[in-house]
């Protein structure tokens, strides 16, 4: 694989973010969001060109299982949690 860009990582990020907000439950939400800053803030200092694509290629294998599983929750309904704003008229 060549090189790795700085948009080609910010694009995986934001494909994490737009997949994680598909979920319907509030906890599997914020699981994933929190997940995802965490792992890429963990590995955001790193150089060395070959982990950097090993890190990319596990990247895109998590994101397929992401999308799945946002697939999936969408197909059911959960009641809304104490903690989730609830959503007004006026919005």
């Amino acid at each position: 694989m060549s090189s790795l860009t700085r948009t080609q990582v910010l694009g995986l990020y934001k494909q994490f973010i737009k997949n994680a907000n598909n979920f319907n439950d509030y906890n599997f939400k914020n699981y994933f969001l929190r997940r995802t800053r965490a792992s890429f803030r963990e590995n955001r200092d790193v150089k060395d060109q070959e982990k950097l694509n090993l890190l990319y290629t596990n990247a895109l294998k998590d994101l397929g299982v992401l999308k799945r599983q946002s697939l999936i929750s969408q197909m059911y309904t959960f009641d809304k949690l104490v903690v989730e704003p609830l959503k007004t008229e006026h919005e």
